[in-house]
């Protein structure tokens, strides 16, 4: 797997490359450092522990929990619940520490470990690469110094978590969802109970799709990249706007009446304007990434918003609004941070505050969303390449020129390695959506000689 921490945990497929055995050493090795660090001084360490609903997730969450359990770390399973979810309950109950058993958005047969630290936020870089080789020297045989008797760790499922984070996202609204009549995509995930709980809570009729998980159809055609059968919905029942999760539902994608998409960065807008509204946007800025649509950037300066730009990667939109006190940031696909009250991308109170401002506008999704206008983007992922060489490649790099003169100052393009896949991401903003996709195939043509 190379390095085992990418951008947004530990991920790969179950069984195959994230295995019982590695599940449980990192567990150990997590709790060791972070012991280390002084997190557990002076009480008896605890630890929550949610999954999505893979069938993998069954294997993966009893290796998280002996591992923890083995070195002197309570654990309180929280059962199949979102990341947010998981990240908020690790603040709330003064937890140590958090894990979150999930691939977010991949396909059924991958899975991913994600660590939270106490408060619900994501260990800093440092703490993850500490993890990883605190794991490989017990994995190469060192023995791992080991409680006894009362010091291993209790086990306790946590059945609240459910009912206490409903009601901490119907309680963080500003209005409520009255007359909405919407649909909710779960992508058959971990938000399957949680969001039409609390969409119904906050007053909406709700419709739901996706939402009959059963261990083998996460994301299947459905969710956050599926959103064909949730445009349809809209439509067939009349709906005022539709909101597709992906599989650990931490992002939000929108379909508005008509059934045309509704993307991050049109969801930031919409949630920026409403916030300065409202005098919440601290410093009247927004945190977006390197991905963010040129049209977005536009739009934020035509309405007065400071833009602040982050490598892609929630964690790092989270680490600039934390560093510099900023309220509101995310990226494209649907990652959306409200820091006032969440750690972490949160679809489903992301779903509702959308809602909520369309509820107390009066406005439709499509006009409130029409403050920005998107510029065509093409964004193509190129597998089976030596992602490392993405920016050392002298053969790609003139490429890259060659694009950037032809386009000129109405577009640009950006290149990127996943952090979660095994692959190289191109992509072209361009005036013209045409020109955008003749210099975007042209572009991953050469990604593949070159990488290949």
């Amino acid at each position: 797997m190379g390095r085992l921490f990418g951008t947004d945990g530990v991920r790969g497929v179950a069984n195959a490359d994230l295995t019982a055995e590695l599940a449980l050493g990192l567990s150990v090795a997590a709790a060791h450092v972070l012991a280390e660090a002084g997190t557990f001084a002076g009480h008896r360490p605890t630890a929550v522990v949610g999954r999505d609903p893979r069938a993998s997730g069954e294997f993966l969450e009893a290796a998280v929990v002996a591992g923890l359990a083995s070195a002197g770390v309570d654990v309180l399973r929280v059962g199949v619940l979102p990341t947010p979810a998981v990240a908020h309950l690790t603040g709330v109950l003064d937890a140590d520490l958090g894990v979150m058993l999930s691939a977010s958005h991949n396909a059924m047969p991958d899975n991913g470990i994600k660590f939270f630290a106490r408060g619900g936020h994501k260990l800093a870089d440092e703490l993850e690469d500490r993890i990883e080789s605190i794991y490989e020297q017990h994995r190469t045989g060192e023995p791992w110094d080991r409680p006894t008797g009362a010091g291993v760790g209790r086990v306790t499922e946590y059945t609240e978590g459910f009912d206490r984070y409903v009601a901490h996202l119907v309680g963080v609204l500003p209005n409520r969802l009255d007359g909405l009549k919407v649909v909710l995509d779960e992508a058959h995930g971990a938000a399957a109970r949680v969001s039409p709980a609390a969409f119904a809570r906050a007053g909406a009729q709700v419709v739901t799709i996706g939402a009959d998980p059963d261990g083998l159809n996460i994301n299947d055609g459905c969710g956050s990249t599926h959103l064909e059968l949730l445009r349809a919905a809209v439509v067939e029942h009349g709906a005022d706007l539709g909101i597709a999760h992906d599989g650990d539902a931490d992002r939000c994608l929108a379909v508005d009446a008509a059934g045309e998409e509704v993307d991050g960065d049109q969801i930031l807008a919409v949630l920026a304007l409403a916030m300065r509204e409202a005098g919440h946007l601290r410093k009247d800025t927004v945190v977006g990434t390197v991905m963010s649509n040129l049209g977005f950037k536009l739009a934020m300066e035509r309405e007065g918003i400071r833009l602040v730009q982050t490598a892609v990667g929630d964690r790092y939109v989270l680490e600039s609004m934390k560093a510099e006190g900023f309220a509101l940031g995310g990226e494209q696909s649907g990652h959306v941070i409200v820091l006032d009250h969440a750690t972490t991308g949160d679809g489903t109170l992301t779903g509702l505050m959308l809602g909520a401002r369309v509820a107390a506008t009066g406005r439709s999704l499509a006009e409130l969303a029409g403050v920005m206008q998107r510029l065509p983007q093409v964004l193509i992922n190129v597998p089976d390449v030596d992602k490392t060489r993405v920016n050392t490649s002298a053969e790609l790099a003139a490429a890259v020129v060659e694009a950037e003169a032809e386009l000129g100052e109405s577009g640009r393009v950006l290149l990127r390695q996943s952090g979660t896949e095994p692959l190289v991401r191109v992509m072209v903003e361009a005036a013209d959506i045409e020109q955008a996709r003749a210099v975007a195939g042209r572009l991953a043509d050469v990604v593949k000689s070159a990488l290949g």
